[in-house]
């Protein structure tokens, strides 16, 4: 269907941003001479329709920003999935993203409007709410399928007086197609230029009338498919994540338990080595039986290419190109909707969806070892001659010794993440008398998340194999032995099997749902009629995870321990909404009007809230709307929040001085910097040896953070403003048209946010990087968040859910749109016309205040992975259409940022991020009248991946095209 829009009435930033062969994004509503025929006669009296508001306003006009993204956006974008169509568009910034949220993440997509958290707006089915995926309430947009959605309403504002809790940066409301006859088929398939990222996604759609007209169904069917992407098939990854683990193995030193200087300068020498060797320093182990310094590469024979490299003079194994950059996807999905006419007045209606998901990952052929360590007894018969001479050298020579490696004789481990999505509605709608309109439904759904772990080395087993006498030859074919690169790789079948084994987890979330909705008309003024709206509802979340044993005793290299956790949510609310009109087509008040909301919310356990809206709207005269609204919006503690047990997750804190890392680490910058030496006093005060404290160097890029539920918090409160004004001129001439402007300021101020502590910015404030500790005191609250061993080293940061401080942003969204019908401007005869469209988003503030009373932080203008915040963002499209074909010209813009570690450590702030361009090619065709082929080229130029230096990987795949230049062709068919 195709749908022009020659008149925006109430619009907002985004309108319009996109367009193929036909505009692909609608301000609020078009006006009626704009609208489908055929659309209009699909309409019917008893819809209450959500377009930002319970009530029906005149012209269907919102007060809030909102964008009506089309059905053809997501075909231009040439993805398979949502999220990653509508991340491009300013106003939403990247979250989790079904490509990147690999090694256990469960790759769930969700969305995340101003940069305020996937948990702070809603996401809607049809105005209903949809499954959650996780604990946290989040919305996997994996389960939407592209093929049922005919447009997507965003309101770019908060509004949780309208639609409750969640609303507070504002409402995704994903709309179904409407009913229609026949039969619709598509098919797109797409991949990159260098021929490794194959893509494919393919739908069925049914529709039809049954029972004498009274009643109408529609069936949809689809298939998604998407080809891992591997970090080895591009260079950009090739030294990424340098880690400290090295398949060779290595000796690391106890600082309670050194080995003489003596024998060690003894070995070394007959290498021919005079240097000093630190005594604390990791040693590696040669295929030879030799030892070598990993901290200099002192005598290292190894490979330094390929899995394997020397970086600033030391031995690490990039992890980079051993990473699913992108993961593997499949989808399979179903959903019917069926309505039938009970009577002249009601109708009833029944909905189905069901969506199973797969998501694979691998993260390498070798694994990184996390606390608790296995260790090494000296009775163990592999152990290196050399070696051995060190360790009889100790104070306590026959005490067991900690080694570090990675185990690159085992299989790739992968995750296996399947989720099986089912939701069913039940409901009647119709018009109880005159005007007055209800909708009253049921719902119930539930989220099965099953996840499997292969090839997961258990810690016990490989303790059991190390502690054996024969070094476990006896318990499985050669036994274990780490002692370098060629005895790793030996590794016998039987060994894998007997340290190896597939760790299932799964996780199950329910959600039930009653509402009911009533609409019409209070009374007639001179301006119109007086319009109310009331809702009432109850919804109950559960949630139960029920993880491996394994996981539990944290037996698992590489992955940090998790308990099973139980929790429940409900809800009780009540809402009302009033629109007034007050003037119309009076000299300079065409229009106007006001408006307000009111909603109480009686949470378990969190007690009861209320949330409230007032607005107003002026058209001054026809062209010209100007309208404004405050919202207080409030936010209840969700299970994740409330009841979630410790859980280990892994905090990547990068490599100094390069990146944060450990700030205990000799080769930070907190170390070097003009205040070492207090910082080396914060060191040894937290537990790091004397003996060891000057060459303390922590092993890897990341360490443990543990989450923690606090069933204490109490819900979060925004105020949030939005004042825009939309210009439609209407000029007479051909060539202004199709001139529109939108212009629209949005301020959120969100008040006791519920959060954990970000594990870097707990090291940056215990550490004084900020100024947060000057007196380098160990008592600091953020210090004591702080977890390591007996040796020193970085075990864990807590990250317990507290209300903290606050977050405010604002800034302007700005749309301009153009279009020129050229039979009009006597340049061609047909329906040919070309147009031009751009979407910016500035934004002027993002202050975080982490715990209340402290000065806040500025992070507009800047990037760190999976929240980038550019001060300039935009999207513009160029391009020619007519009834049987169109091309067009996408330019995505992202400006330049500095490093995050501009804002949380000022004193080593990293390289920023360039200014971003991508360039897209599309196109359709009208083959016949059931036939249309669509084709295009997505990253024109092949625009290289930008470094971000706060990321592990060196860069923010979520954010930036990894894939590089790709194409899709698809068509469509209807009968």
């Amino acid at each position: 269907m195709k749908v022009k829009i020659s008149r925006l009435i109430g619009g907002s930033i985004l309108t319009l941003a996109s367009v193929i062969a036909m505009p692909a994004f609608a301000q609020d509503a078009a006006a009626p001479e704009a609208q489908d025929a055929a659309s209009a006669e699909d309409d019917r009296d008893d819809d209450i329709v959500v377009t930002g508001s319970l009530v029906a306003r005149p012209n269907n006009v919102s007060v809030s920003p909102i964008l009506s993204v089309s059905e053809e956006l997501v075909q231009q974008s040439g993805q398979i999935n949502l999220e990653s169509a509508l991340s491009q568009l300013p106003g939403f910034t990247p979250a989790g993203n079904a490509g990147t949220g690999g090694q256990g993440g469960g790759g769930r997509a969700t969305l995340n409007l101003r940069g305020l958290g996937s948990n702070r707006n809603l996401v809607l089915l049809d105005g209903r709410r949809l499954p959650i995926s996780d604990i946290s309430g989040n919305v996997d947009i994996n389960i939407i399928p592209e093929s049922i959605v005919g447009n997507i309403d965003v309101i770019t504002g908060g509004a949780s007086a309208i639609y409750g809790s969640d609303a507070m940066s504002g409402v995704v409301n994903f709309k179904t197609d409407r009913y229609f006859d026949g039969v619709r088929a598509d098919m797109q398939i797409g991949n990159s230029f260098r021929g490794d990222y194959l893509t494919f996604n393919a739908s069925l759609a049914l529709g039809g009338k049954f029972g004498g007209d009274r009643g109408r169904f529609m069936a949809a069917f689809s298939y998604a498919t998407r080809d891992p992407l591997s970090g080895a098939d591009r260079d950009v990854f090739a030294d990424k994540v340098p880690s400290s683990f090295i398949g060779t193995g290595a000796f690391v030193p106890d600082a309670l338990n050194l080995p003489s200087q003596a024998a060690l300068s003894g070995i070394f020498t007959r290498y021919g080595i005079n240097n000093t060797i630190n005594r604390t320093l990791n040693l590696g182990f040669n295929n030879d039986g030799t030892l070598f310094v990993q901290t200099g590469a002192l005598n290292y024979k190894g490979p330094t290419s390929g899995a394997y490299a020397v970086v600033g003079g030391n031995v690490r194994m990039p992890v980079g190109p051993q990473l699913q950059i992108l993961n593997g996807f499949e989808r399979k999905s179903a959903y019917a909707k069926a309505e039938y006419d009970l009577t002249g007045d009601i109708t009833g209606y029944l909905q189905f969806l069901y969506v199973d998901t797969t998501v694979t990952t691998e993260s390498g052929g070798s694994l990184t070892q996390f606390a608790p360590f296995t260790t090494i007894p000296v009775t163990n018969p592999f152990i290196p001659a050399d070696l051995r001479t060190l360790l009889a050298s100790r104070t306590n020579a026959a005490a067991p010794f900690r080694w570090s490696a990675r185990y690159i004789g085992v299989p790739d481990k992968g995750w296996f993440e399947n989720y099986n999505v089912q939701q069913y509605v039940g409901g009647l709608k119709g018009t109880i008398t005159g005007d007055w309109k209800f909708d009253a439904f049921v719902a119930y759904d539930e989220s099965v998340h099953d996840q499997q772990n292969f090839n997961a080395v258990l810690k016990s087993r490989v303790q059991t194999l190390l502690n054996a006498a024969d070094g476990g030859n006896s318990i499985c074919a050669g036994g274990f032995n780490p002692f370098g690169i060629n005895n790793a790789l030996s590794l016998s079948d039987a060994c894998r099997s007997y340290i190896t084994a597939t760790i299932t987890n799964t996780e199950r979330l329910t959600q039930t749902q009653a509402q009911a909705q009533l609409n019409g008309p209070l009374f007639n003024l001179p301006a119109g009629p007086v319009q109310l709206a009331l809702l009432g509802g109850y919804r109950k979340n559960t949630y139960r995870y029920d993880p491996s044993p394994d996981l539990v005793s944290n037996n698992i290299e590489s992955v940090v321990g998790a308990n099973p956790a139980r929790g429940d949510i409900s809800v009780r609310e009540f809402a009302a909404q009033i629109d007034v009109p007050l003037l119309k087509d009076t000299p300079f008040f065409q229009e106007l009007g006001v408006g307000a909301a009111y909603r109480y919310s009686d949470y378990d356990p969190s007690g009861g809230v209320s949330s409230y809206e007032f607005d107003a709207r002026w058209r001054p005269f026809d062209p010209l709307l100007i309208r404004g609204s405050y919202q207080r919006a409030v936010r209840a503690p969700n299970i994740g929040e409330l009841f979630a047990p410790v859980t280990g997750t892994q905090l990547a804190i990068g490599t100094p001085p390069v990146a944060i890392g450990d700030p205990c680490d000799v080769r930070s910058t907190a170390r070097t910097g003009p205040n070492g030496t207090q910082v080396r006093a914060l060191c040894l005060a937290q537990g790091i040896p004397a003996a060891a404290v000057d060459a303390y160097q922590f092993a890897t890029t990341a360490t443990g953070g543990n989450i923690e539920g606090n069933p204490n918090l109490t819900p979060e409160n925004a105020d949030t403003y939005n004042v825009g004004a939309v210009f439609n001129p209407g000029f007479s001439s051909p060539w202004l048209s199709g001139l529109s402007l939108s212009v629209d300021y949005y301020n959120i101020k969100i008040r006791n946010v519920i959060s954990t502590i970000n594990g870097l910015t707990v090291l940056s404030k215990c550490y004084n990087l900020d100024g947060s500790n000057p007196s380098y005191a160990n008592s600091n609250e953020f210090c004591q968040l702080i977890q390591r061993d007996p040796t020193g080293s970085l075990i864990a940061i807590s990250q317990p859910y507290l209300n903290l401080g606050a977050l405010d942003t604002d800034g302007i969204d700005v749309q301009l749109g153009w279009s020129l019908k050229l039979a009009d401007a006597g340049i061609a005869s047909g329906s040919g016309r070309i147009y031009a469209n751009t979407a910016v988003s500035w934004l002027n503030r993002y202050l975080v205040q982490t715990l209340a009373g402290q000065a806040a932080q500025d992070f507009a203008g800047t990037s760190t992975p999976g929240r980038p915040l550019p001060t300039w963002k935009a999207l513009t499209t160029v391009g020619y259409d007519s009834d049987v074909m169109g091309v067009g010209v996408r330019w995505r813009y992202q400006g330049s940022q500095e490093d995050i570690s501009s804002v949380t450590t000022p004193n080593a702030a990293q390289v920023g991020v360039p200014a971003y361009h991508l360039f897209d090619l599309f196109g359709t065709i009208d083959v016949t009248e059931t036939a249309q082929f669509r084709w295009g080229v997505t990253n024109l130029f092949d625009r290289d991946i930008p470094f971000v230096a706060s990321s592990q990987n060196g860069t923010d795949p979520g954010t930036y095209d990894v894939v590089g230049r790709s194409f899709y062709v698809g068509v469509r068919l209807n009968f």
